[in-house]
């Protein structure tokens, strides 16, 4: 990763926009792991790829933003300008419409039914929005789109690395589910990563959705999980019905829920200190949803 400073982002603004550099530049409290971001004055956030992996999402949602916000219910970010590489730092990077609201997992307020309810029709109107000009879920997505078979080797080896610290036979008794089943029809755009950090609520409820970067068209199961990263009990079956997708659907969900667990505890992926995907496995584990 590289170690992107308050000074690097002055210094490209400086040198590529000059006529923003005297806004004050701060970085967001909350910071993703693909990118780092930073308020530029009030209106303005600069996004900068951490890692070359994820260079390629720039262009991608350059490209695709306008088209999806066209008919999208909710904000999505709006692009200002692309900046390019420089002698401080080697990849392009953007600059950003600020969308006000709170990340859901650090708003203080959040109603967890109304938003299993709202982002539920955001992707079911997602899924309508016309794909001719939408990318194929491959590696730009990470594999995000695709069948989550594709992650199957990474699944033995978690499972290998954990031993008894998990419940193999009911892990691989799930994983096999989500391989028995396939997309059925034509592919629909999905976002990628639908994660409490990329979900803006204003007065408790969902106003805005963030961080295209692993967008695509493919199949839209892997856009599932937070019914076991953030909801739970009924507000999954209030998510469920908002969704309106068939249940081998939700078994290919269900198995992104479980690779994605298995790998970050076998330390296969990004870091989680707080055990959070820990606590996700006992979930996925417990509750199929539908």
């Amino acid at each position: 990763m590289i170690d992107i400073s308050v000074d690097v982002v002055q210094g490209l603004i400086q040198e590529q926009f000059p006529a923003w550099q005297d806004l004050p530049i701060a970085p967001v409290p909350r910071q993703g792991w693909d990118n780092r971001t930073f308020r530029l004055g009030d209106a303005l956030a600069v996004r900068l790829p951490s890692a070359e992996g994820y260079v390629a999402a720039v262009a991608k949602e350059e490209r695709c933003l306008p088209i999806l916000a066209k008919h999208l219910p909710l904000a999505v970010p709006e692009s200002v300008a692309i900046g390019a590489p420089s002698a401080t730092y080697p990849f392009p990077w953007s600059v950003r419409r600020w969308l006000p609201g709170e990340p859901v997992d650090s708003s203080p307020a959040v109603d967890r039914t109304a938003l299993a309810r709202g982002l539920g029709d955001f992707l079911t109107a997602l899924r309508r929005v016309p794909t001719e000009h939408g990318p194929a879920g491959g590696w730009h997505s990470h594999f995000r789109g695709c069948h989550p078979s594709v992650y199957g080797e990474q699944v033995e080896t978690a499972l290998d690395r954990l031993g008894d610290a998990v419940d193999a036979d009911a892990c691989r008794t799930i994983w096999g589910a989500a391989l028995t089943t396939a997309w059925p029809t034509a592919p629909v755009w999905f976002h990628g990563d639908v994660a409490a950090g990329n979900l803006l609520v204003t007065d408790g409820r969902l106003a805005a959705v963030i961080d295209f970067g692993t967008c695509g068209v493919g199949d839209p199961a892997c856009d599932l999980v937070m019914a076991w990263t953030y909801f739970a009990g009924d507000e999954r079956r209030v998510f469920a019905d908002a969704v309106g997708l068939p249940a081998d659907a939700w078994r290919r969900a269900r198995g992104w829920a479980l690779w994605k667990a298995l790998a970050t505890m076998a330390g296969l992926s990004s870091p989680d200190p707080e055990g959070v995907q820990t606590r996700v496995l006992v979930q996925v584990l417990a509750d199929p949803v539908v």
